[in-house]
């Protein structure tokens, strides 16, 4: 029975969240069920909870997470300053002429917009609403349209200043550590934040360099479904230049400064919201009203993170204390193949864990339990970083419950059945397997850049 306790405690978990119930209650309500069946059958030590206050008051003292509501709020902050329909209308002048010229747009446009908000569902709304009318009017093929359009929303995942890259550093971060303390290594390099960023820039540019090859093959081959622009309205350089360089400066503020090492990640966030700020008030898209707005988007958000992040902790705490690690631990060490099949199964786990998870229910409940164990086998922290972060970018285009899927469901034409969706993201998720399997081939992909700028 109690080799079984934490195998039901997960499946628990996700039969519940399956069911429709909060993610947060979910996670501490079935492990405090666990625990106290636990203590009934003498299974789980009651005392062990009182480590639960320690690991809240680490979750407030933590600098590292204080760059997600940063993050967050400079994303709706460019989402209301109308900065994607400019660059979308100047971006498709540019590459009208090329086969496929407005969905190569669509794609440049979800890059810019992902390096710059970091936010999926922001960028997969805004892109749904400006292009996916326009795509469809001149003929575009709606499986394509909406895979694409599902698609380039998901790079924010991926793309630094990431989100998601931020709360997978941090958990990491203390993953590596604990596998290092465990090896018996005590003054081994930490792992931070703009590790991660910095090794998934190139994957992440290699993802989009695919996409693109993807569209301009479909160009020249099937030319029906991304028929040519019949658009001959004269390129303005100088409102493409306008449109373009905001959000590449911000990049570059952003970015430059965590790669440059002149800030950490949350000091840059910080710069990134202000940059973001000034930007809205140069176009004239910002006054108290929006501001209010904004201020109440960016704390549902945060308030969302952390009240998952708690109820994770409950969860984890209670796994452990039931023997949930150790027997995973057994597991592991039992493969064949040793580290490299306990990565592959990991890999598997987290994919098919994204058909009925949310990104940050994985990275908060599943990545603590495993990274620990293959840090400790001797893997790269950055290279696994980056290969459960594309592996969680395929949870939000897998059906039934990829949350890109139900963005743009939100605001596709009513023409546009749940079923057309479903299969337009079905080659882009096996592009995004793709790049996984390229990144886990040559981990260079990941650990050369950080090799490269830790030399100088």
């Amino acid at each position: 029975m109690s080799e079984l306790l934490p195998l039901l405690m997960f499946l628990a978990v996700c039969a519940a969240l399956m069911l429709g119930y909060p993610v947060a209650f979910t996670l501490a309500g079935v492990a405090l069920w666990c625990a106290g069946i636990g203590i009934l059958t003498g299974h789980f030590d009651a005392q062990l909870l009182f480590a639960y206050p320690d690991r809240v008051f680490g979750i407030m003292t933590n600098g590292t997470l204080i760059a997600v509501p940063l993050f967050v709020f400079m994303g709706v902050m460019l989402e209301r300053s109308k900065l994607a329909e400019d660059l979308l209308e100047n971006m498709t002048k540019a590459c009208g002429r090329l086969p496929g010229g407005l969905a190569i747009s669509v794609i440049l446009v979800g890059t810019l917009l992902a390096a710059s908000t970091g936010i999926v569902g922001a960028t997969v709304v805004t892109m749904g609403l400006l292009s996916l009318p326009t795509m469809l009017r001149r003929g575009y093929s709606p499986e394509l349209s909406t895979g694409l359009i599902c698609a380039t929303g998901t790079l924010g995942q991926i793309i630094p200043p990431s989100i998601a890259l931020v709360l997978l550093g941090d958990i990491l971060s203390s993953s590596y550590q604990q596998a290092q303390l465990a090896k018996g290594i005590f003054n081994a390099a930490p792992l931070s934040v703009g590790d991660l960023f910095i090794g998934a820039i190139v994957p992440g540019m290699l993802l989009v360099l695919i996409y693109l090859l993807y569209i301009l093959a479909k160009g020249f081959f099937q030319p029906s479904q991304v028929p040519p622009s019949t658009d001959t309205a004269p390129l303005d350089l100088k409102l493409l230049c306008i449109s373009v360089l905001p959000p590449v400066l911000l990049i570059l503020v952003v970015l430059g400064s965590i790669i440059s090492g002149m800030a950490t990640p949350t000091e840059a966030a910080g710069v990134g919201a202000t940059a973001a700020t000034l930007l809205a008030l140069a176009k004239r898209q910002l006054c108290l009203e929006k501001l209010k707005g904004i201020a109440q988007d960016t704390a549902k958000i945060t308030a969302m993170v952390f009240t998952i992040l708690l109820a994770a902790s409950v969860f984890s705490l209670v796994f452990r204390g039931l023997g949930g690690e150790a027997m995973i631990e057994t597991f592991f060490h039992h493969l064949p193949g040793g580290v490299y099949t306990a990565l592959f199964v990991v890999m598997a786990v987290i994919f098919l864990l994204g058909f009925i998870l949310d990104f940050i229910e994985i990275t908060f409940v599943v990545v603590p339990l495993v990274a620990p164990i293959l840090l400790a086998m001797g893997i790269d922290p950055i290279w696994l970083g980056i290969m459960i972060a594309l592996n969680l970018q395929t949870s939000f285009l897998t059906p039934p419950f990829g949350f890109a899927l139900f963005y743009l469901r939100g605001v596709a034409p009513d023409e546009i059945a749940t079923r057309t969706l479903y299969r337009g993201v079905v080659p882009f998720i096996v592009m995004q397997l793709l790049v996984l399997t390229l990144v886990a081939a040559w981990p260079e992909l990941v650990t050369w850049l950080p090799s490269v700028l830790t030399k100088q």
